[in-house]
């Protein structure tokens, strides 16, 4: 396998696409393509299949890439293991004795050009969706830092352009960075930022985490590494970004200088309309030489579900693990938009432990709104054998449990008045249930026939 991670190993996008593109995995586009729909569309074709590289831009300099992580088996060959190894490799990342400290660097290849006051509608940023308000950048991690603790967030949120310098930051009330935000603005102030783009796998899913407010996800992208990610300091904001990045825009972003985004697209593949953004100016952007605009199709397409659902499942797995011993895995679903269901795994357990597996799930993700429980001989991230545990398991009288009135998500679609419905079933073996031997040859005659066909395989 190709090493992305490790200590002296590639920091850099460019290693993994040109990985792709040995293996036939990346399709390039040398016909002009135009930011307005074109590039969306053909993302949106392709969703699932081979990672695209628009050669050409129409009106621009730029190249752009997408659809680069949009399968489990390519998140996994992003961070050196794998695929069946990737659960585990996330959850292990997070442990505080396996995080690495950032390193400053003297050199960038991120700051090779400078640009001040830029113009965001120099760069080949795609129009997405039809009733969209523009065209958004989406494969943009912001950095930030608390100003009373010093600690700094590493996340991904929307932006989108409103002309020259200025840009909209489309944020959910309660992700960190809106925190941080509206605390600089009740104290009168704006939030430096910075927006990176074209990241290193381990950089882009360590951006997707849920982690507590203070954790900085940029020390679990070095566990991920196997190496410290190195950081350029910005020029013109008390900042650190990744050396490595395509691109960077330096600003500083306004919670109480807002506009009305509009309709916008969600991860279930709709449009929301959530009223008032927050905006962003930006005073510098820099770039590599030959810097490529990387974007992730928004909507319900794999990259943007898959990036969502991996972090979140290994957060979850983790969280649970500290309240319930007996979690084994926990798996959040492509159906549930890699967002809104969730399946957890208990090994060898307690009467209980299922329902407070449960109620930690719902308690830590506001999101998930629909939990399965089964034993761990259920592969959590096959649907049909999850299914098969809740049809040969799961007592409905016993084991479903339905609970209204629960808060939702603003980016839930069934939301009414903040809140919704929330469904959950164990669909463990109980005592006293039937007998579970499954029906199956001996297993000695397994082995033999299974090395047999084996030998017969070309």
């Amino acid at each position: 396998m190709t090493v992305f991670a490790g200590p002296g190993g590639p920091q850099s996008l460019r290693p993994f696409v040109e990985d792709l593109a040995a293996r036939g995995e990346l399709l390039r586009l040398p016909a002009p393509v135009s930011p307005e729909f074109e590039v969306s569309a053909c993302l949106g074709e392709l969703a699932g299949g081979p990672a695209v590289l628009f050669e050409e831009v129409a009106g621009h300099d730029l190249r752009v890439v997408g659809n680069l992580l949009s399968s489990h088996a390519r998140i996994a060959r992003g961070l050196g293991v794998d695929e069946a190894a990737l659960p585990e490799t996330l959850v292990a990342a997070l442990a505080p004795d396996r995080r690495l400290d950032p390193v400053v660097v003297a050199q960038a290849p991120c700051q090779e050009r400078e640009v001040r006051d830029p113009d965001l509608a120099a760069l080949p940023i795609p129009h997405f969706f039809e009733h969209e308000g523009g065209p958004y950048i989406t494969a943009g991690a912001i950095v930030a830092r608390d100003p009373e603790t010093g600690r700094r967030n590493w996340s991904i949120a929307r932006v989108r352009p409103l002309g020259g310098a200025r840009a909209l930051v489309g944020i959910a009330p309660n992700h960190h960075l809106a925190i941080l935000a509206r605390a600089a603005a009740e104290r009168g102030e704006q939030l430096p930022i910075a927006v990176a783009v074209g990241l290193h796998p381990a950089l882009l899913v360590a951006a997707c985490l849920y982690l507590q407010l203070g954790d900085d996800e940029l020390e679990v992208a070095g566990a991920l590494l196997g190496a410290p990610v190195e950081l350029a300091t910005c020029r013109t904001v008390p900042l650190e970004v990744p050396a490595h990045a395509e691109l960077v825009l330096e600003g500083r972003l306004d919670a109480a200088a807002t506009v009305d985004e509009g309709r916008v697209s969600e991860f279930h593949g709709m449009y929301e309309h959530y009223g008032a953004a927050a905006t962003a100016t930006f005073s510098a952007l820099t770039r590599r030489d030959d810097a490529v605009l990387q974007v992730i199709q928004p909507g319900y397409n794999p990259e943007h579900v898959l990036l969502g659902a991996v972090a979140i499942a290994a957060g979850l797995h983790r969280a649970l693990r500290e309240e319930v011993p007996s979690v084994a895995r926990v798996h959040v679903t492509d159906g549930g938009c890699g967002r809104t269901a969730a399946v957890i795994a208990l090994g060898p357990h307690e009467p209980g432990d299922a329902a407070a597996a449960i109620a930690a799930c719902f308690a830590r993700v506001s999101l998930i709104k629909h939990v399965t429980v089964v034993d761990d001989d259920v592969d959590v991230a096959d649907p049909e054998a999850v299914a098969w545990a809740v049809t040969t398991r799961m007592r409905p009288e016993r084991d479903l449990t339905v609970s209204p009135g629960q808060r939702a998500d603003r980016a839930e679609p069934l939301e009414r008045d903040r809140t919704v419905t929330k469904t959950s079933l164990d669909a463990t073996r109980h005592a006293g249930d039937r007998d579970w031997e499954l029906a199956a040859p001996p297993a000695g005659v397994v082995t033999r026939m299974r090395a047999l066909l084996a030998e017969m395989s070309p």
